[in-house]
């Protein structure tokens, strides 16, 4: 029996042309309305994904399966994201993968969270923690939406003011406008050797950051920034797209070492 068949709840990416994607879940008697015609999601359900399907206007419209970058960009946001190209940066910089316990320091709408979760799934599991309670809410539903929340324990709380509850974890992700004030915190938790990673959007934050890691037993310390160009590719030639996603934030890692008494 075909595993990649389009059910009922399912998400599905339903693309008609570059400006034209919409992820929806699949719920049998909606329909999905363009200014290129409608289609009712009933008849989704049962195709494979890959299916060429019509619009009412007769226009093709295409059911592919999300990536993870979909995800992540097409869900429901209260505060900025972090963008896949510097996230996959940040996660191949760490040893994070199945059964691993990581901590999540600035929930937001919970994009890093579903990635997280996905990586250290099945019997891993992603502290995270947010000041704001609207915000563990929204990022919650997220997760939930993608299927992704059981692996997942939100926490509202201030780091800066009581620390992290858990210790010996795998990797720590801090995405707050003062990273160096949960170093001290950070550097409790974490497991000897491992990876600590921050991301800013200002040097000022950076140095800061830096400094704070450099008292509190981290080597190996990094600061990049990556820029995404897309090209246009065509039959009258090749070049770059005009815009691209260029400045988004610094990323900075580092591991922690063991003093010597």
């Amino acid at each position: 029996m075909s595993t990649n068949l389009i059910n009922k709840k399912d998400l599905v990416m339903v693309y008609l042309d570059e400006k034209r994607q919409f992820l929806v879940q699949i719920v049998p008697g909606l329909r999905l309305s363009t200014d290129h015609g409608d289609l009712n999601l009933t008849d989704i359900v049962g195709k494979a994904f890959g299916f060429v399907g019509k619009t009412h206007l007769g226009r093709d419209f295409y059911c592919l399966k999300p990536s993870t970058a979909d995800l992540m960009m097409k869900m429901k946001r209260t505060t900025t994201i972090v963008y896949p190209k510097d996230l996959g940066y940040l996660l191949l910089e760490t040893a994070v993968g199945p059964g691993s316990r990581v901590l999540e320091l600035g929930t937001g709408s919970g994009a890093l969270t579903m990635v997280l979760a996905k990586l250290i799934a099945p019997d891993g599991i992603v502290y995270s923690y947010e000041r704001r309670e609207d915000f563990i809410q929204n990022a919650r539903k997220n997760l939930e939406r993608v299927g992704h929340a059981q692996n997942v324990e939100f926490i509202c709380a201030d780091v800066v003011k009581t620390g992290f509850a858990q210790r010996e974890v795998d990797a720590i992700f801090i995405d707050v406008p003062e990273p160096w004030d949960i170093v001290p915190k950070a550097v409790e938790a974490l497991k000897g050797g491992h990876h600590l990673v921050s991301w800013s959007p200002n040097v000022e934050q950076v140095r800061r950051t830096i400094d704070a890691l450099e008292v509190n037993n981290f080597k190996c310390i990094k600061t990049k920034e990556i820029i995404e160009r897309e090209l246009l590719v065509r039959q009258q030639g090749v070049r770059p797209r005009e815009r691209g996603i260029t400045h988004t934030a610094y990323l900075t890692r580092a591991q922690k070492i063991i003093a010597v008494q």
